[in-house]
């Protein structure tokens, strides 16, 4: 008993910073190794070290599947969007150059997008699976 409380505690006081470090990843992609996948998987493991120690009833108050396949289907729509932007923006599709009147700002606006939407996606994808897997789909 006494086990299963020190792993709450721990989780609770766990849980933060792994959510923060998945952001340090999101946004440091641009300058070292990270990105929007690696920030995706280390979000969704935070919910899933939720669901594994508080159960999965729980974790799907936290995380209902409408706010997973959500999370998962805008990821897809941005990293689709910008493609189409810079096509009518005059360029081809994921030409991220036109998408400012700086081709550097554009370029790094077009970057941080695109991972942005792989990191929603890959989030939503990941805790989705997780819980197809725990047959708590709902």
């Amino acid at each position: 008993m006494i086990f299963k409380a020190v792993l709450r505690v721990v989780s609770k006081l766990l849980i933060p910073p792994i959510m923060l470090f998945a952001l340090y990843v999101q946004f440091h992609g641009d300058f070292g190794p990270g990105g929007g996948f690696q920030a995706g998987v280390i979000f969704a493991s935070a919910f899933i070290l939720y669901a594994l120690i508080f159960g999965i009833d729980n974790a799907r108050k936290v995380a209902p599947a409408w706010a997973t396949r959500t999370l998962l289907s805008l990821g897809l729509v941005l990293y689709a969007g910008v493609g189409v932007a810079g096509i009518f923006l005059g360029g081809s599709f994921l030409d991220y150059s036109v998408l400012a009147e700086d081709p550097v700002i554009g370029q790094h606006l077009g970057i941080t997008l695109i991972e942005f939407g792989v990191g929603a996606t890959v989030s939503g994808a990941m805790i989705t699976i997780f819980f197809i897997f725990a047959h708590q789909d709902g």
